[in-house]
């Protein structure tokens, strides 16, 4: 949605439907998607493989794909602008650490943003003076009820993200709008000068 309000006009992949996608929708795995046409990418692969929300059930031995690596694989080949988020701790290069109170939202989210254009902005620090939302897993946890004082419904959970379209389940996948619209505008900038040339992809973890 942030994409679309800069002017993006937008289309997304899943392997799942997204019945409340409110843009053009392709059901299908994103990384064997034709993108020739497209100007720029935005990729979130799943991160419950990084995720401290899955940790215990990855401790209890479950296993989630891990798609971060041959996702930028996959983005560096096609010479495109692109943009990959995911949790903290992911194995990425965070460019951009981003949360909420960085945008005057009352969220507790704080998300990695790894950009073709190796991104430098300097932002505010991420502040958090009084309880805010914090919108982890497919429920309330019981730390966040006791630190709020009260246990969030699902409008506050929407008025804290900026988005109210999805369910519970589609926001614990989601990162607020004004995340991607301070990033659009970044991208726009940079569309403007030439595409780098295509790179070998070597599906590696990035340097620090």
């Amino acid at each position: 949605m942030g994409l679309s309000r800069v002017g993006f006009t937008v289309e997304g992949w899943d392997t799942k439907p997204q019945p409340r996608y409110p843009f053009k929708f392709h059901l299908g795995d994103a990384l064997k998607a034709d993108l020739s046409g497209f100007d720029f990418i935005w990729a979130s692969p799943p991160c419950q493989a990084y995720s401290m929300a899955a940790k215990t059930q990855r401790n209890l031995g479950r296993t989630y794909p891990d798609l971060l690596a041959p996702t930028r694989c996959v983005l560096e080949k096609s010479g495109m602008a692109w943009v990959i988020e995911n949790v903290p701790g992911a194995p990425m290069r965070p460019d951009f650490k981003l949360c909420g109170c960085q945008f005057g939202l009352e969220l507790r989210r704080e998300r990695w943003f790894e950009t073709s254009w190796n991104a430098l902005a300097l932002l505010p620090s991420c502040q958090h003076p009084r309880p805010v939302v914090s919108v982890v897993g497919h429920g309330t946890p019981t730390w966040v009820r006791q630190k709020l004082g009260y246990n969030p419904t699902i409008k506050d959970y929407r008025a804290a993200m900026g988005i109210d379209w999805m369910n519970r389940d589609e926001l614990s996948q989601a990162i607020p709008p004004a995340y991607s619209e301070f990033l659009g505008r970044q991208i726009i900038r940079l569309l403007k000068i030439d595409r780098p040339p295509l790179a070998e992809c070597q599906p590696s973890q990035p340097t620090s």
